[in-house]
């Protein structure tokens, strides 16, 4: 499944908002133990330049259909994708012993019936019965897998470059509200240390939106789009394998190799070394 294209059953992404909320929720708590004020926090020219120019910033900085995905991305952030990726290998095996039972073209079942079925294992399962070779058919799923990829890296670019933006904003407000400071110093010294501490709030802004809004989004978009990875490469591999008239148990077996020790704990397939002997094994037995 897309980063892009959501189903509307999937869970809240918990973990991240609880955290977002968590963080947020520390740093203000903290600043009001130590005698501070919410209000003395806000500062509406403070915003204009570090959020309005971080945003004006980034959008100059890239293409206007990779800002036009941004809004998606957002919905993709506090999405948690189903990475079953041991449904996903019965499904793939059940799918090769039919195959190796009542031929390959009895797959297209599959595509009209499932309504779960993955869509790029669907995309796949479409090469396989429109006749491509198996050669064809990895070039053709792999070329998708790039395309993905590509994609993801230009969403979280644009909230890396946001995270690069924000703290420079917030120095730009601040030296512009220390120029207004030093300015007035002559006519209003009793208001010194209170326009200085103004001053330091758009330094405090950049900093914080960077580092609690901007950068974690984007280490959020590239794991998931890691996972995403790995998911599809599997299904490649478990495709080209079914197309081949591969053994269901070895296919099954070589498909654990990507699970991750606690999936294979669940599998019982032990260890990913283990993994890789029985597929070893399996291999000769097809053979």
């Amino acid at each position: 499944m897309s980063l892009l294209n959501l189903k509307e059953d999937q869970f809240l992404n918990i973990g991240y908002i609880i955290a977002f909320v968590f963080s947020w929720i520390s740093i203000i708590a903290a600043f009001l133990i130590e005698g501070g004020s919410i209000v003395s926090l806000l500062s509406p020219t403070g915003f204009m330049i570090v959020i309005l120019g971080t945003l004006g910033a980034t959008v100059m900085s890239f293409p206007l259909s990779d800002i036009k995905h941004v809004p998606k991305l957002f919905k993709v952030l506090i999405k948690n994708d189903k990475n079953d990726l041991l449904s996903l290998i019965e499904q793939i095996k059940a799918m090769s012993k039919t195959a190796r039972t009542k031929g390959i073209l009895s797959l297209e079942k599959e595509i009209v019936d499932q309504t779960d079925i993955d869509p790029f294992t669907k995309r796949g399962l479409e090469f396989i019965l429109d006749g491509l070779d198996p050669v064809k058919t990895r070039e053709a799923l792999e070329s998708d897998l790039e395309m993905m990829s590509h994609r993801h890296k230009s969403g979280a670019a644009v909230f890396e470059a946001a995270g690069g933006y924000a703290p420079t904003m917030g120095i730009i407000g601040t030296v512009m509200g220390l120029i207004n400071v030093l300015g007035q110093m002559s006519s209003n010294p009793d208001g010194l240390g209170e326009s200085i501490a103004v001053a330091f709030i758009c330094t405090l802004y950049g900093i914080a939106t960077a580092n609690l809004i901007w950068l974690p989004i984007a280490s959020t978009l590239k794991m998931k789009s890691k996972e995403e990875i790995v998911r599809n490469s599997m299904i490649i591999e478990g495709l080209i394998l079914l197309q081949e008239g591969a053994n269901p148990n070895f296919i099954e077996d070589k498909l654990k190799g990507y699970l991750s020790k606690e999936d294979l704990a669940k599998a019982g397939g032990g260890d990913s070394k283990d993994a890789k002997k029985s597929s070893g094994k399996s291999k000769k037995k097809d053979k």
